[in-house]
């Protein structure tokens, strides 16, 4: 059974920290920092070869050449793409989607 690395790319990181301060802005700073605490945790299930696939092409991200998937934690939207060369899983975006679309630039 092999084993994924995830990889959040800066986009992601930066994605998580525009998570944070609207999850603040609704909830308090300590239900922000144990929501996005709980995100990383259950992003982790990519790392199993068993899970890795789980996810629904994220039609977003469709004229990409890579094959982007998305996963559904709460409000929040993660996609995702696994390397085609490495044991890798690179989160490449967050977003909540109470959000306006057009924040998720």
């Amino acid at each position: 059974m092999e084993a994924f690395e995830i990889k959040w790319t800066f986009r992601a990181k930066k994605d998580l920290r525009k998570i944070y301060d609207f999850y603040s802005e609704l909830a308090g700073e300590e239900k922000a920092y144990e929501m996005i605490s709980q995100l990383i945790e259950r992003v982790g299930i990519l790392s199993d070869s068993k899970f890795v696939a789980i996810g629904v092409v994220d039609e977003t991200f469709e004229h990409f050449h890579n094959n982007y998937k998305k996963l559904i934690y709460k409000n929040i939207k993660i996609t995702y793409r696994q390397s085609k060369s490495k044991p890798f899983v690179y989160i490449n975006r967050g977003f909540d989607m109470r959000q306006h679309p057009s924040k998720n630039k």
